[in-house]
């Protein structure tokens, strides 16, 4: 290890640290840090030191070849009462197992088996938009996503999923405020904390009812429950319920308003670069006509995927990674004793001038002639890396890319001039109190109805946060 050299960083408070600067601009105070202290700087919060990494081959020491020196970090693995021992969570063995049984369903076909849910709820969608009207995007695209979600993961369809949104929303908001996660004990019963609580136990209980169901009548369906349901190790063991409802909860969370926000973040920067959306008007057109997408078309909408890879650049959903050092290590000439939190910021790292020109800057043409292939590995890392990274990835990138070309078939949009909004750092990064954008009606839109489009099988379940 490092002859005892310690990260420089900003002067703290002895009780708080750094953390009530931290609580004030989040994303702010990491980027500056960064920007001001170097590629490992040290942070502190009430009894824990943080190191945050900003350099891309800190991090893939950390998420790939290092891997097995480092664990979650605290604050995730305190949140065992939400995800208990699901893939976001888990480690060693256990871990291996569960990725193991989940992975066949994120995989090749199976993936592309879902797009037909993917492009009807879409289209359901955009059939209750109306040219001139005024919309919450952000919103809209959380019931997006939680009705592609309810379908894949239980087979339930978005009228009988109604319930299922307030309940996560609730869990979500309890890690809304820094504070909750950084510095006040989980099991301490403010206001908060008992919101969270009572939300879990809605959650817990509206999982626990659809797997007696499925057990009690078992199919061979194709959505995620079933398919982890009937999943059985080298040894013929399947899971338990508990294993089951942890498995189900960590998807429902890391792919539900991650996958919301990169299609609001979208649909944003499209606002902001005429030139951009008209290209992917265009390109979106020549390929469809007036027909949905399907999955055989992604490979023909190249930009429509570099419009994504823009969007989760700049505005990552999962825009952090934490983990904990199990011994003492070195990373770049500094000494990371045992125990330290290690903070890896995808919003810090994917807008450093030394990786991407304009880094500030909406330019989703920077990601043709294979950019990703020439970036230092962890330039560019908005599902995580190594061994955990997202095991939903391939689903996600499918399900925003149809989503986009399926609405910017018919619509664009315009946003809402003088509006404020902030980004908020939680468990995803979301915008506050939300988007809203004027629907406007595109010269050459056909009109066609979700009714149009084939059910086809009930696609199984995403994940778009990385492990």
């Amino acid at each position: 290890m490092a002859d005892g050299r310690i990260p420089p960083g900003p002067r703290n408070t002895l009780l708080v640290g750094n953390l009530l600067r931290y609580m004030r601009d989040p994303l702010g105070f990491l980027t500056r840090c960064a920007r001001e202290y170097g590629d490992v700087v040290r942070l502190r919060a009430p009894c824990r030191t943080f190191y945050l990494l900003s350099h891309p081959d800190h991090i893939e020491h950390v998420l790939r070849s290092g891997h097995r020196g480092f664990i979650k970090w605290k604050p995730l693995r305190d949140t065992g009462r939400l995800f208990g021992s699901g893939l976001l969570t888990s480690e060693g063995d256990f871990w291996r197992r569960q990725r193991r049984l989940a992975t066949p369903a994120f995989q090749g076909k199976q993936v592309q088996s879902y797009a037909d849910v993917m492009v009807g709820q879409t289209l359901r969608l955009i059939e209750s938009w109306r040219a001139g009207e005024t919309r919450t995007v952000s919103d809209d695209m959380v019931r997006l996503t939680l009705a592609i979600l309810t379908k894949t993961l239980f087979d339930v369809d978005p009228d009988e999923s109604d319930a299922m949104g307030p309940v996560l929303a609730g869990v979500l908001d309890y890690f809304g405020n820094p504070a909750n996660s950084l510095l006040l004990p989980r099991w301490l019963p403010t206001p908060s904390a008992l919101r969270f609580r009572r939300a879990v136990r809605s959650l817990d209980e509206m999982i626990a009812r659809m797997i007696e169901e499925r057990r009690a009548h078992p199919t061979a369906g194709q959505e995620l429950l079933s398919q982890l349901l009937h999943a059985e190790d080298e040894d013929g063991q399947r899971m338990t319920d508990r294993q089951l409802r942890d498995e189900l909860v960590t998807l429902a969370f890391a792919g539900h308003k991650t996958t919301a926000a990169a299609l609001t973040y979208c649909f944003y920067l499209l606002t902001q670069s005429p030139e951009a959306d008209a290209r992917l008007a265009a390109e979106v057109r020549d390929v469809l006509g007036d027909r949905p997408p399907t999955a055989a078309d992604v490979p023909n909408l190249p930009f429509a995927e570099c419009v994504v890879k823009e969007a989760l650049r700049l505005y990552p959903p999962s825009w952090g990674i934490g983990r904990e050092a199990l011994g003492d290590e070195e990373i770049g000439g500094y000494a990371v004793p045992r125990g330290t939190q290690l903070v890896l910021v995808q919003w810090v790292v994917q807008r450093d001038p030394r990786w991407f020109d304009q880094p500030d800057a909406f330019r989703p043409q920077r990601w043709q002639n294979d950019l990703e292939s020439r970036l230092p590995r962890c330039a560019y890392f908005p599902f995580g890396d190594g061994p955990r990274v997202c095991i939903g990835a391939r689903f996600a990138m499918l399900e925003t890319v149809l989503a986009l070309a399926t609405a910017v078939r018919r619509y664009r949009l315009e946003l809402v001039p003088g509006q404020k909004f902030r980004l908020v750092p939680s468990i995803t990064l979301w915008p506050r109190p939300g988007i809203r954008m004027v629907v406007c009606e595109r010269g050459r839109a056909s009109g066609l109805r979700a009714s149009e489009v084939a059910p086809g099988k009930h696609g199984r379940g995403k994940a778009s946060a990385g492990e």
